[in-house]
């Protein structure tokens, strides 16, 4: 009876565990106007990508001052951390994304996002992200439509 109590007691906290780590995945995102993303940790590397302000990547690796990120596709590549923040941002991953008045479908409809739209999160509750444009709209948007943090 003890052994099978003990082993719940094991599979719960392992289960647990699982679940934090995969949700704890550490983004950055580019922090003035445009950020290269380069080949290698180094400012000598090809610069494989351009990135604009707020866009929003996951850390993969670190490397000194140099982050290797991934973004919504995958794709990788360096990015130098002081060109970073840890200001939150999503980018829209679907065709349209509707930004509502509060959370839930029963609520207005304030704006539509575009696909790799970048929003300033400023809120998560719910499944849901208060957000904010760079045109400076507020509102909701349900987080399986984002990607980021």
């Amino acid at each position: 009876m003890l052994g099978r109590s003990f082993s719940k007691i094991v599979l719960c906290a392992t289960l647990a565990v699982s679940a934090s780590l995969a949700g704890a995945a550490e983004f950055r995102s580019v922090k003035g106007d445009k950020a290269n993303i380069r080949a290698e940790p180094n400012t000598r590397s090809e610069i494989a990508w351009e990135l604009t302000q707020g866009y929003p990547l996951a850390v993969v690796k670190k490397q000194g001052n140099w982050l290797q990120v991934k973004d919504i596709d995958g794709v990788l590549g360096w990015v130098y951390r002081p060109v970073t923040t840890n200001t939150p941002h999503y980018l829209v991953k679907v065709k349209t994304a509707n930004l509502r008045a509060g959370m839930g479908t029963q609520h207005r409809i304030v704006a539509k996002l575009k696909k790799y739209d970048v929003v300033r999160t400023l809120e998560k509750k719910q499944g849901w992200a208060k957000v904010r444009t760079s045109e400076g709209q507020q509102g909701w948007v349900s987080q399986k439509l984002l990607w980021g943090w």
